[in-house]
């Protein structure tokens, strides 16, 4: 891979690690051309620091697109080359013990939000994908046309806890109402399932006594500004590796898991 890598962004919000990620390459600490950033929300705050920087920007308004499809779903027009059957079969969001009444509308107005999104960044010719701040799960549909080579991911997450612990959308706040004593960020590739992917690299800190939830977030992001630009540029300089590794669960269980390693 050419170390000058082509990258895209996706955002929901105010943008803090657009802007990490924008400053590293600004600095010449990151081999990389950031050419868009894109948003699920139309007023997120990151667009502007993208903007303000030359990068072309787009919106593809989630909650417009799914509430429209729930006014009436069988309007709903998939792409001709969805497969929903094998995308709620892929998938890990869900257990087979949910309720396929539940889980099929979900997937179907992903879906067509997936395409729209897509179809925006078809215009681009990116190398890496990165999710900084992007607060919506994606579909299998998404992630196998972004991942055409299952051995090569290329969709990178930022989680504010140190997975597996504490996935979801809220990483320092279940961290910190836990109890815990130690917090953390983690950067992986992203999966089939919630915060699952194999893990790149984590930073982790103490809770101190005297901690609130507001420190913790403020500590960790500290984190995530230096974390996310270093495994992206690990990405540029092609030493990450995602391999399929054997693990011995004793009393003759074995499981296999992919997991990241850096040359």
């Amino acid at each position: 891979m050419n170390t000058k890598i082509q990258i895209g962004v996706l955002i929901s919000g105010g943008g803090s690690n657009l802007q990490a990620i924008i400053d590293a390459v600004n600095g010449g600490h990151l081999d990389g051309q950031i050419v868009f950033v894109g948003s699920d929300a139309p007023g997120a705050g990151g667009l502007d620091r993208a903007r303000r920087n030359g990068i072309a920007t787009f919106v593809v308004d989630y909650k417009s697109i799914i509430r429209d499809f729930k006014k009436d779903p069988r309007k709903a027009l998939l792409p001709d080359d969805v497969d929903l059957g094998d995308i709620i079969a892929k998938q890990t969001l869900f257990s087979d013990q949910d309720d396929p009444q539940r889980v099929r509308p979900f997937m179907m107005s992903r879906v067509l939000a997936e395409a729209r999104l897509l179809e925006a960044i078809g215009s681009h010719s990116f190398d890496l994908l990165v999710l900084a701040g992007f607060m919506r799960n994606l579909t299998p549909y998404f992630i196998d046309r972004i991942n055409s080579d299952r051995t090569s991911p290329r969709i990178m997450n930022i989680h504010p806890a140190l997975l597996p612990s504490f996935p979801g959308v809220d990483g320092y706040g279940d961290t910190f109402r836990y109890g815990c004593k130690v917090a953390g960020c983690t950067v992986h590739f992203i999966d089939y399932g919630e915060d699952t992917g194999p893990i790149i690299a984590q930073r982790a800190f103490p809770i101190e006594a005297g901690d609130s939830l507001e420190s913790i977030r403020q500590k960790g992001l500290a984190l995530e500004w230096e974390l996310y630009p270093h495994c992206i540029q690990l990405f540029a300089q092609g030493r990450i590796k995602v391999v399929r590794k054997e693990f011995d669960l004793g009393k003759g269980g074995k499981v296999f898991r992919r997991i990241v390693e850096i040359g």
